[in-house]
């Protein structure tokens, strides 16, 4: 049994951590003149991933070290370095000292994210699908494209205007090291697709959505159970996923087997600051 600990919150952090700073290289190695970069500080992953891209943050901050105000001046300088905001997704399972510091260095709470998990065995059972012609499969090298513009038609339904961003994020994602990108066909055509990237025997399931065409039809369960699958043929013995508190997204992850590890609390800094 696998209890919701800071020995838990540190191997899930830094997996999300890990996956994250693979993005930024494969961005930095793809588009040289980015400037995406990572440095590690008080063992917390900070990413620069350009000013509007989701990964610019950091990862772990208060986990594996006590955080004292000289380990905030590096970070904010390194954001401020790149004209970037400065977030850190903060676990309740960090040293409560970095609050009061928080709050002092005039941070204000901007979002909450659910962190769930489930246990994975080798002999992991995958659900029937209730429709025949759904087939969920890791996709091969040369798809990196098509499995891009699948991320993409569903996510521009979800965010609009962010078709551009998200195909030129969805192909550095697919390129990243220790990524497995998965996609869902409906009689041969791809309606749904969903990340999945392997750690030091933990998997985060993450960037699943479907067409809009194609819903209604199982694909989500569809690539859950395929990613499932291969994460434990792989020997994980954990997975993972983020999703807003009460969400559907975590309702249907309840449903098959992930129950919350914590909530987590990303943190602003304030304009002027």
């Amino acid at each position: 049994m696998v209890y919701s600990d800071q020995k838990l919150a540190c191997r899930l952090e830094r997996t999300e951590a890990r996956a994250n700073a693979a993005c930024v290289d494969a961005r930095a190695r793809l588009f040289p003149g980015s400037r995406a970069q990572w440095l590690e500080v008080a063992g917390a992953y900070a990413m620069f991933d350009g000013p509007e891209s989701p990964l610019t943050q950091t990862f772990g901050l208060g986990l594996f070290e006590e955080v004292t105000p000289h380990h905030l001046d590096k970070l904010e300088a390194f954001f401020k370095e790149q004209n970037a905001p400065v977030f850190h997704e903060v676990s309740p399972m960090a040293d409560s000292s970095l609050l009061s510091l928080l709050n002092e260095r005039k941070y204000q709470p901007l979002e909450l994210t659910s962190v769930l998990y489930r246990e994975l065995t080798q002999d992991f059972e995958i659900q029937v699908s209730r429709t025949p012609r759904l087939k969920a499969r890791l996709i091969k090298a040369e798809e990196t494209t098509l499995w891009a513009h699948t991320l993409t038609r569903g996510w521009s339904t979800e965010v609009p205007g962010l078709s551009d961003f998200m195909l030129e994020f969805g192909q550095i994602t697919a390129s990243s090291a220790g990524a497995f990108p998965f996609i869902a066909e409906l009689a041969g055509e791809p309606i749904a697709a969903g990340g999945l990237f392997i750690y030091d025997g933990v998997a985060l399931l993450a960037g699943a959505s479907t067409a809009p065409e194609g819903r209604r039809q199982g694909a989500q369960m569809a690539l859950l159970n395929a990613r499932l699958q291969y994460a434990a043929e792989q020997g994980c013995t954990i997975a993972m996923m983020g999703a807003s508190p009460g969400s559907q997204s975590q309702r249907n992850a309840e449903k098959n087997g992930f129950r919350i590890a914590y909530t987590r609390i990303k943190w602003q800094l304030r304009s002027g600051s």
